[in-house]
């Protein structure tokens, strides 16, 4: 924990304020009628903010290749499960 971070306070002020961009733009997306776009464009910002947040403030891009590997195959087992939902909740009826 001794350890300083190796990203810079620019940096983080500059994904800090990426985050509260994109936070505005999905308020906005919110609002608009897009049918069913709303939710792929919601899930497409939100996964770009948790890949910000994994990579500068989790410091994940500076760890090795086995824990982003490890967060590829978490990331990959979400994204099938949200499929089978979608896929499932399209069909019910």
């Amino acid at each position: 924990m001794d350890k300083e971070s190796p990203t810079g306070t620019k940096t983080l002020l500059a994904v800090w304020g990426a985050l509260l961009t994109f936070t505005i733009v999905t308020i906005l997306v919110s609002r608009m009628d897009l049918g069913i776009f709303n939710i792929v464009a919601v899930l497409s910002i939100a996964t770009a903010k948790a890949s910000l947040v994994a990579l500068f403030f989790m410091d994940l891009r500076h760890e090795s290749r086995l824990f982003r590997n490890l967060l590829v195959a978490a990331i990959a087992v979400l994204v099938i499960f949200l499929v089978l939902t979608f896929f499932d909740v399209a069909y019910r009826y």
